[in-house]
């Protein structure tokens, strides 16, 4: 089957993925186009990349030298300006990645309405946001189709290992309530367990993002971690999935508070993945990465919250007990199971 796939956001392609850091919507568009021309489809990629080039089978090229007009399947990945390209596609999808209350604007609620392509989101609290109006009105040829991400296989193998030292870790947006986090850590858990250290690994590089207004509040918060370095708190830079992967097979809990716009969450679900419990609040999706009491906790406030960060910094029974039951529960699907549902919305 042809494949077309086009974003147009951020510049990225499947080279990048493995060189340096990506968010989660972009390493997913990587993952997923590669999976599904490892299941043996042609895959054409569109993105704001810098030249054409062909990466694990995918053809990359920019979005801008346009998109093939005929594909067996395509998706149009999160941006209005993509939904009608490929306009003698046979099956056309719609993939989102942010909360889809945003979908009631005209210049998107006006492409839905006249390509009426299948909306696929990644979990429950996703779907949840979608306007009420918008599934009946793709009703007959579009919906909505729930497929979570998948997981690299990089953190799908991880193997039971002992507790490591009260070592934390943070892997999102600074802006999804890091500044929060230091206050917590600063009050509660630091001085509960005077060895602990928090290491951040965050900043705008993610996204692809320099010289904005969000770069530099990102940056605020991460000059404020700067300054926490007595407080166990080391700062470092974002990295690729590779060291990432080694970075969370050290890591003792990863505390995230949560944030109403996430609505997946690949940082909790690569670091679930690999036997790291979590500490999460019931925000947005992050929710549905833990399982509260087994893999880690989702607690309901701030006090709660610390108690159990501190509890999996110090407490290695409780540790070895979330540690083997995220690594017997939290694999994920691989992207190859994730293409084959994709895969079955062309039928």
């Amino acid at each position: 089957m042809d494949v077309v796939m086009a974003d147009d956001g951020i510049a990225f392609d499947g080279r990048m993925a493995e060189s340096g850091p990506l968010g989660g919507a972009e390493t997913a568009f990587v993952a997923l186009a590669e999976a599904m021309a490892s299941r043996g489809h042609r895959v054409e990629a569109r993105s704001h990349c810098a030249a054409p080039l062909t990466h694990r089978g995918v053809a990359w090229a920019p979005i801008g030298q346009g998109v093939p007009e005929r594909a067996g399947l395509y998706i149009g990945n999160r941006g209005h300006r993509v939904i009608g390209l490929a306009p003698k596609a046979r099956r056309r999808l719609f993939w989102l990645h942010n909360p889809a209350r945003y979908l009631r604007k005209p210049r998107l609620a006006g492409r839905l309405a006249w390509y009426r392509p299948r909306i696929v989101v990644t979990g429950a609290y996703h779907a949840g946001t979608i306007p009420g109006w918008v599934p009946p009105l793709l009703l007959g040829r579009g919906g909505v189709e729930i497929i979570p991400y998948g997981m690299l296989d990089r953190f799908r193998h991880a193997i039971e290992r002992e507790p490591p030292p009260p070592c934390a870790v943070f892997t999102s947006n600074p802006l999804r309530g890091l500044d929060w986090l230091l206050d917590l850590w600063a009050a509660r858990i630091a001085p509960a367990v005077p060895a602990a250290e928090l290491h951040i690994y965050a900043g705008p590089a993610v996204y692809a993002d320099t010289g904005s207004d969000k770069a530099a509040a990102m940056n605020r918060v991460l000059q404020r971690a700067d300054t926490m370095a007595g407080q166990g708190v080391r700062r470092h830079a974002p990295v690729g999935r590779e060291v990432l992967a080694e970075v969370l097979r050290g890591a003792r809990v990863m505390l995230y508070r949560g944030d109403p716009g996430e609505t997946f969450c690949l940082s909790l679900a690569e670091a679930q993945a690999m036997g790291v419990p979590c500490v999460v609040q019931p925000l947005g999706s992050v929710g549905e990465r833990v399982v509260d009491g087994e893999t880690g906790r989702v607690a309901p406030d701030d006090v709660e919250f610390a108690e159990a960060a501190i509890a999996a910094l110090r407490d290695d029974a409780l540790w070895q007990r979330w540690h083997r039951a995220a690594l017997r529960t939290q694999r994920g699907l691989s992207w190859d199971e994730v293409a084959a549902r994709f895969e079955a919305l062309a039928a």
